[in-house]
């Protein structure tokens, strides 16, 4: 089993930034992709930005250019830098775990963190 912990959620103004760690702990296999989805309510939960145990990333075009991802590979930590934030970036955050073991592919997913851009 794996379990991930969020932190780093609030509330920030337009413009200002945030940084979310997600730490994973259990079962992890050298070989996964974390990352983080949003959710707003009524609508489905969407990718923002993905990396995997080898550096390759991926973001959603609504964040490219103003966030970045990093993971420490030693810690099984992931984090997501956000700048420039703006009021649709509003959303829970979640962090995401992607691992194959045994030829069978496991989601694993944290509890949310909570991310407001307000004036």
């Amino acid at each position: 089993q794996v379990q991930l912990v969020e932190s780093g959620g609030g509330l920030v103004q337009p413009g200002g930034s945030l940084r979310l760690s997600c730490a994973a702990s259990g079962s992890i296999f050298s070989f996964n992709t974390m990352g983080w989805y949003r959710q707003v309510p009524g609508k489905q939960r969407e990718l923002v930005a993905t990396i995997n145990s080898f550096g390759s990333t991926n973001y959603a075009d609504s964040v490219k250019g103003r966030s970045t991802i990093s993971r420490d590979h030693g810690k099984s930590t992931v984090f997501l830098q956000m700048n420039s934030l703006k009021p649709e970036d509003t959303a829970v955050y979640y962090c995401y775990l992607h691992q194959v073991v045994a030829s069978l592919g496991y989601d694993y997913w944290g509890q949310g963190t909570q991310v407001t851009v307000s004036s």
